[in-house]
């Protein structure tokens, strides 16, 4: 599986979002949603990069936190896969870990009609993800993998 994707930086400060980027969601207002990574506080979170809006959250501690500096991840070859309880099928995408040393996957959700990108946390038992400013959770979801 190495070198069928890619984690490129970027910043919204200077809007440069790559080309190629993964496309994982939709927001309220149709905006696209795409997959990316950012530290915070000892952490790699997966993190969700809406350009329309020029911003990329993570969901952290209770919070929708705002980021300005992160990676993108460029994809070859992606499919989702529905999961849940915080397991992940072979093939899951490693989008970061806790500051324990924890991975974190890449999942998402779908929430009053939207599609939304979050990180699967497997020994919480659960999808977090970023909503309406306060971050949620979702023992059902589905997963990044690549195949």
């Amino acid at each position: 599986m190495v070198g069928t994707y890619r984690w490129v930086p970027a910043c919204l400060s200077k809007r440069n979002i790559p080309m190629g980027a993964l496309r994982v969601g939709t927001d309220a207002n149709g905006n696209e949603m795409f997959a990316a990574r950012a530290r915070h506080k000892g952490d790699l979170q997966p993190a969700t990069v809406i350009p329309a809006k020029n911003t990329c959250y993570i969901s952290y501690d209770g919070e929708e936190i705002l980021i300005d500096q992160f990676e993108v991840l460029v994809p070859a070859m992606f499919s989702w896969l529905a999961s849940s309880r915080g397991k992940v099928p072979p093939g899951a995408v490693e989008a970061g870990f806790a500051a324990n040393g924890e991975k974190l996957y890449f999942g998402r959700v779908t929430q009053k009609g939207c599609t939304i990108p979050g990180k699967i946390q497997q020994s919480h038992g659960v999808c977090y993800y970023p909503f309406d400013g306060r971050e949620r959770y979702s023992a059902k979801y589905e997963c990044l993998v690549l195949f």
